[in-house]
């Protein structure tokens, strides 16, 4: 196989590569019969950022396969066994841990002019939606939260303390201010809290407290986490220091039947200035 130097490498456009990840770094060129055998026999020892993105470079790889005419009989084999072992793993282990319930606080997050990144990004988009999960999931995770659902650009998450909920909407906020996102694209989202005694059911959880949740983060603007009232009682007394909460007033919010009171959390990190809660 020729060896593909960095100057060659750079030239090659990124439909020349398998698996192109959210920092940009291209890994398996898959421009020629060698460089295809080559990401055969690799793709096994490549970290791939999630599922969906080993899934994709694995059809990549498939289809130069066979636009060169290669039966790729052990690759196929090294995948069903790769799964198999990890099913067998994933039984070990057991089931995932169980969302939690009684008096859980919720964290619902979308991303601001999704629709507009996706036409600037293209099929790039993608990429960029997959590290915006991952910035997600690491601050839930770090702050003992369980993943409820992830589609499109939404995160929902669920929480058995409201302070641990807080502190992961201050750390997702954080860090998508300080990534450096393609094209110096602004990346926003907005962050909605509320609690409440929600009922877990086999398709997840149920109740108004999921309502309330997904109005209060509808009306917010990027970059903004905005508190319910009955959440904001919650925080009374574990609110991480120098971080306050800005009255907003009762707001009706559309499908409940009650008022909700919004609060918008502020500190030194935060954006300050936002227009006031949008229609709902």
């Amino acid at each position: 196989m020729p060896e593909l130097d960095a100057r060659r490498r750079s030239r090659l456009p990124a439909s020349a590569f398998a698996y192109v990840d959210s920092q940009g770094r291209r890994r398996l060129p898959i421009h020629d019969e060698a460089h295809v055998r080559n990401a055969l026999a690799r793709f096994n020892q490549v970290r791939f950022e999630d599922d969906a993105a080993r899934e994709q470079a694995r059809r990549r790889v498939l289809l130069a396969a066979r636009r060169y005419g290669i039966v790729p009989l052990g690759f196929i084999d090294a995948q069903l066994r790769s799964e198999r072992l990890q099913g067998e793993a994933d039984a070990r282990r057991g089931p995932p841990p169980a969302l939690p319930t009684g008096a859980v606080t919720f964290l619902l997050s979308d991303l601001e002019g999704s629709t507009a990144l996706l036409q600037q990004l293209g099929e790039r988009y993608g990429r960029l939606l997959a590290e915006v999960r991952r910035i997600h999931r690491t601050a839930v995770r770090r702050q003992g939260g369980h993943e409820v659902d992830a589609r499109a650009d939404e995160f929902f998450a669920a929480f058995t303390r409201p302070a641990s909920a807080l502190a992961a909407a201050l750390a997702i906020e954080a860090r998508l201010r300080r990534r450096a996102w393609p094209q110096g694209l602004a990346v926003r989202a907005r962050i909605g809290l509320h609690g409440g005694r929600p009922t877990l059911t086999e398709s997840g959880y149920v109740g108004l407290a999921v309502h309330t949740v997904a109005r209060v983060c509808a009306v917010g603007h990027g970059g903004q986490i905005l508190v319910s009232g009955a959440s904001r009682a919650a925080l009374e007394g574990e609110t991480p220091s120098g971080i306050s909460f800005l009255e907003l007033g009762p707001h009706r919010l559309r499908g409940l039947p009650e008022p909700v009171a919004l609060f918008q959390v502020t500190g030194p990190d935060l954006p300050a200035d936002f227009p006031p809660p949008r229609a709902s």
